[in-house]
C-alpha cells in the first residue's frame, strides 16, 4: 500500500498516535499537507521544540521549549474540530514519564474525537508502555519517479539535452538520496561541469560514500578495476556482461528479475576479491564492503543490531554491491560457537534477507574453503551463481602477465616473452603472478636497469605458490568443480594433479 493511501487509512480509523520514522522533515510535512488537503478536511498543527506551534496564528509560539504544553493543546481544541498535530522530533521526550503518561491519558480522548498526533522522528525509539498506542508509519526515500520528476525539472530550467541512458543511469544512481541531498549534489554538479553528464554519476556516487562513512560495519570503496582487467574467467565475465543492464528501467519492464548475487570459491590470489571490485566499476553501482570482524559485537544483542543496521544501509543505499570478503570465516562451524547462540542468529537473519530481499542489492560473498560454509548459505536461492574460480591455465597466465606488465610497463609490455613466463609459472595464482613481476622489477632496480623476461624468471623461481602448500585444500576444491556441482568461472579445462 502507498504511504498516502496506508495515512488516509489510520486518519479514517482514528488511529491516535502515528510515528513516521525519516530524516526528511520538509518532505514529510509537504507530503502530508498535500494529502490532508485533497483527501482530508483537517486543520494542521506543527510543534518543534525551539519555535513551539507554527503556520497557525491563534497558536502562533504556543509550548515553545514545553513538550508537555504542545500536548495540552490537544486537549483546549474544539473536540468537534478536526485536527492533525505533527510533532517534530518528539521521539527524544517519549522516555519522560510525565510526557509517556500524558500520551496514555489523552489517548483516549483521541479515540472519541476527529484529532490524531504524528510524531516525526529520525530515530526509532518507542517505550514498552507506549508500544500499543503508537503506530509506526514508514517513508520511504525518494521513488524512482519523483526522482524523474526532480531531474527533469532540473533539466529543463537548464535548457540542455540529456540521452535516455545517462538520465536512467542518474535516476539509479540518486536512489537511496533524499530529495534534499539529491537536490544539493545536482547544484554542485552544475557548479562543477556547468552541465550534466557522465561526469555527474561520479559525483552522486560520491555522495553515497558520505552516508556509508557514518556506519561503522560497512566500509564504501572506490576503485578503478574494469572486468578487462581480469585475466581468463570468461564464463564469468560473459555472465557478468549479460547482467550489467539488468538494473536499469527495461529491464524491469521487460519482467526481469534484479540479480541477487554471486558467490564465488578458489584459493587465495585467484581473483576473487579483485572481481568483486571490478564490477562495482563496471557496472557503476556504489560497492560496500562488510567488515565480518566487525559485525558481531560483543554485547547481547549487538551483533543482531549490526546486521540489521548493515541491512538498512545497503538497501537504502540501493541500487548497490554488497561485498562479503571470506564469508566462510564469518560462518564456520556456527554450530559449535559458544556465544549463547548468536552466530545461529545472526546466520539466520542473514540468510532469509538473502532469500527474500527486494531491494536492488547485488550480493558478492567470496570464500577460499567452501567445507567450511553452512549448507543453507550455498543452498540455491541465497545466490544466483556459485563459480569456482581455478589456478589459470597457461593460456591465462600469458593473459593475466599481460595485463600487469601494461599496467606496470605501458611503453614496453609487447617486448616480454609471455609464453615462456607462462610456461615456467605454473600452479602460480593470479597475485603470485603479480609480485613475481614486482619482484622482478626489484632486482632490475637495484641494478639500475630496466626490467627484462630473465628478471621475472628468476623471480618466478624463488616463489613457492600456495597451491603447493595447500595442495589438499586445492585438490579437495577441483574436485568438488570437476564434479558439476558448482560452475567454472573458466572454460579451461580442470587437470586435477
Amino acid at each position: 500500500m502507498k504511504f498516502n493511501d496506508e495515512l488516509t487509512l489510520f486518519l479514517k480509523a482514528r488511529y491516535p498516535i502515528i510515528y513516521i520514522n525519516t530524516i526528511e522533515e520538509d518532505r514529510i510535512e509537504y507530503v502530508i499537507r498535500k494529502n490532508i488537503k485533497t483527501n482530508l478536511n483537517r486543520s494542521i498543527y506543527s510543534w518543534d521544540f525551539v519555535d513551539g506551534y507554527t503556520n497557525n496564528p491563534n497558536n502562533e509560539g504556543f509550548a515553545k521549549r514545553n513538550p508537555l504544553q504542545a500536548l495540552e493543546l490537544v486537549e483546549r481544541l474544539n473536540s468537534e474540530t478536526p485536527a492533525l498535530f505533527l510533532l517534530k522530533d518528539f521521539n527524544r521526550f517519549l522516555t519522560d514519564l510525565s510526557i509517556s503518561r500524558k500520551l496514555r491519558n489523552i489517548s483516549r480522548i483521541l479515540k472519541l474525537q476527529p484529532k490524531t498526533i504524528i510524531i516525526i522522528g529520525s530515530e526509532l525509539n518507542i517505550p514498552i508502555e507506549l508500544q500499543d498506542l503508537i503506530t509506526v508509519l514508514q517513508f520511504q526515500l525518494p521513488s524512482e519517479s519523483e526522482i524523474n520528476q526532480e531531474l527533469e525539472r532540473l533539466i529543463n530550467s537548464l535548457n540542455i539535452k540529456v540521452e535516455p541512458q545517462l538520465f536512467e543511469n542518474l535516476t539509479r544512481a540518486c536512489q537511496g538520496l533524499s530529495l534534499e541531498r539529491i537536490r544539493r549534489v545536482l547544484s554542485k554538479i552544475i557548479a562543477t561541469y556547468k552541465t550534466i553528464n557522465n561526469n555527474s554519476i561520479a559525483v552522486l556516487l560520491s555522495e553515497k560514500k558520505q552516508i556509508i562513512s557514518q556506519t561503522e560495519i560497512l566500509e564504501y570503496w572506490s576503485v578503478n578495476k574494469k572486468i578487462i582487467d581480469l585475466g581468463g574467467l570468461d564464463n564469468l565475465k560473459d555472465w557478468l556482461k549479460k547482467r550489467k543492464t539488468a538494473f536499469g528501467v527495461q529491464a524491469l519492464n521487460y519482467g526481469l528479475p534484479t540479480p541477487r548475487g554471486l558467490l564465488l570459491v578458489g584459493i587465495q590470489g585467484t581473483g576473487k576479491s579483485l572481481t568483486a571490485k571490478a564490477i562495482g566499476n563496471d557496472w557503476q553501482l556504489p560497492l560496500l564492503k562488510l567488515d565480518v570482524g566487525k559485525l558481531f559485537g560483543g554485547i547481547v544483542g549487538e551483533s543482531e543490531s549490526r546486521l540489521r543496521q548493515m541491512i538498512n544501509v545497503s538497501e537504502t543505499i540501493s541500487p548497490c554491491i554488497l561485498w562479503i570478503d571470506e564469508i566462510d570465516k564469518a560462518f564456520s562451524n556456527v554450530e559449535s560457537k559458544g556465544d549463547s547462540g548468536t552466530s545461529n542468529r545472526v546466520l539466520a537473519t542473514f540468510i532469509s534477507w538473502l532469500s527474500e530481499k527486494t531491494k536492488p542489492v547485488f550480493v558478492i560473498a567470496t570464500a577460499n574453503n567452501i567445507d567450511l560454509l553452512p549448507l543453507e548459505i550455498i543452498r540455491k536461492g541465497r545466490f544466483d551463481e556459485i563459480f569456482f574460480l581455478d589456478l589459470p591455465k597457461q593460456e591465462e597466465r600469458e593473459e593475466i602477465f599481460k595485463i600487469h606488465l601494461q599496467e606496470f610497463r605501458p611503453n614496453t609490455f609487447q617486448g616480454f616473452d609471455y609464453s615462456k613466463l607462462a610456461e615456467l609459472s605454473e600452479s602460480f595464482s593470479g597475485a603470485e603472478i603479480r609480485q613475481s613481476i614486482i619482484d622482478g622489477m626489484y632486482h632490475a632496480f637495484y641494478e639500475k636497469r630496466e626490467v627484462t623476461t630473465d628478471d621475472i624468471c628468476m623471480a618466478i623461481e624463488e616463489i613457492i605458490p600456495l597451491a603447493y602448500l595447500e595442495s589438499d585444500q586445492m585438490l579437495k576444491l577441483q574436485n568438488w568443480a570437476s564434479s558439476g556441482r558448482i560452475r567454472l568461472a573458466s572454460s579451461k579445462r580442470i587437470y586435477l594433479n
